[in-house]
């Protein structure tokens, strides 16, 4: 065991919660370090930049507040703390300009993670920040202290707050396993089993439309499953259904395709009514295929028209007022979810009914913040929004603590 290390405040994790906890400690001239047990800081962030780091939403906050459902109430402090605004502003004090996409999700200009954050890190490291990569946290000793195991063996470090930003349990490779829990556990911390949040539904495709189609994108569908309701762009797989308008069917619907049984009705043209629809399908067809006839008549992709022929059949209905009715509500059956190790975000973690506030109970000078709490969001700029919303919560806490 190495000499005792004192700190102000010490942060185990060095994702986007961990490292904005980190800048608000810093910034009122408080020592601070941050352990991360991979090589890097942010290995998620930065996979979330491949598809163009959504950073958060532009919609109207009373919106963006429900998308958090059941933990909207519990969120929408800090959020009102640390706003979209206020994270399009952070961003571009880090000399990333921002741009609203037409969906109404914030971007950074060059669609990319990677300069974002290291600027982050060169500022941290500027404010006296230490960045600790393969340091992995331990638990405590009987004395309080956090046991740090690292590549030089393991060290004491006694803070005067600790915040801890472990995680949830996606992305194992990346570092969120949620090895954490059992560490927490022993204390009587109340975990909500973690389950896969925006995930992949699967569906049981013929072979041929697998084979075919996986990798086509559905653009502008409206998905239904039991009262949810989503619309957006989705993206064929070979094991069934990902993308958007998938993940932002929520929590509820998830739990039902969980279950198994469940049915995904897909509306191929929610823009267009179906009287309009059987209006259309009423036109001769000639000599015409059916693949054909509703290509020019309904505008409909090969991928949707195969889509509709696994959803009704081979022979799809000859009625067009059945026909219009099978385009706006083609029904798939889900027989279950994408693995927790293949979800973008998972559900579940710290129930809000083991905190005072953010702080843990039992241990008073020990704050929680980013995935790891029992929360989940869509897609769309949320899941990072609140990520780092906690993370200003949780350092503004520590903060009143030292003081």
């Amino acid at each position: 065991m190495t000499d005792e290390r004192i700190l102000d405040v010490a942060v185990i994790g060095g994702g986007p919660a961990g490292l904005m906890a980190a800048e608000t400690v810093a910034k009122a001239g408080k020592s601070v370090a941050v352990f991360e047990k991979m090589p890097t800081f942010g290995r998620k962030f930065l996979m979330a930049g491949r598809g163009g780091l959504n950073l958060t939403h532009s919609e109207d906050f009373e919106r963006f507040a429900g998308r958090y459902a059941e933990r909207s109430d519990a969120l929408r402090p800090m959020l009102e703390a640390f706003t979209p605004n206020d994270l399009v502003a952070w961003a571009q004090g880090l000399g990333q300009e921002t741009f609203v996409g037409a969906s109404g999700r914030v971007f950074p200009k060059t669609m990319k993670a990677s300069p974002l954050l290291r600027a982050w890190l060169s500022r941290l490291e500027g404010l006296g920040v230490a960045l600790e990569p393969r340091s992995t946290w331990k638990g405590w000793d009987a004395a309080g202290r956090l046991l740090i195991e690292g590549a030089d063996g393991r060290q004491a470090v006694r803070a005067r707050a600790t915040v801890l930003a472990l995680g949830g349990a996606s992305w194992p490779k990346l570092g969120s396993d949620a090895a954490w829990a059992p560490l927490l556990r022993v204390g009587g911390c109340e975990i909500a089993p973690f389950r896969p949040a925006n995930c992949g539904f699967d569906i049981g495709w013929s072979a041929f439309f697998s084979e075919r189609f996986a990798g086509e994108p559905l653009k502008n569908v409206a998905l239904g499953l039991g009262q949810a309701r989503s619309r957006g762009d989705a993206m064929v797989a070979r094991y069934g259904l990902e993308g958007g308008a998938v993940y932002a069917l929520g929590g509820a619907a998830r739990d039902a395709a969980l279950a198994g049984g469940a049915t995904l009705t897909v509306d191929l043209r929610p823009d267009i009514p179906v009287e309009t629809l059987e209006r259309r399908l009423h036109a001769p067809r000639g000599g015409q295929t059916l693949a054909n006839f509703l290509r020019k008549a309904v505008k409909l992709s090969p991928v949707e028209i195969n889509l509709l022929r696994e959803a009704h059949g081979v022979d799809l209905p000859p009625a067009p007022a059945a026909l219009a009715e099978a385009i706006k509500a083609a029904p798939l059956g889900v027989t279950g979810v994408q693995p927790l190790d293949r979800a973008v975000s998972a559900a579940g973690g710290v129930r809000f009914e083991s905190l005072d506030g953010l702080f843990l109970k039992g241990r008073q000078n020990v704050l929680l913040a980013g995935e790891m709490l029992d929360w989940e969001a869509p897609t769309g700029g949320y899941l990072l929004q609140a990520c780092f919303a906690t993370g200003v919560a949780a350092g503004q806490a520590a903060l009143g603590r030292l003081s």
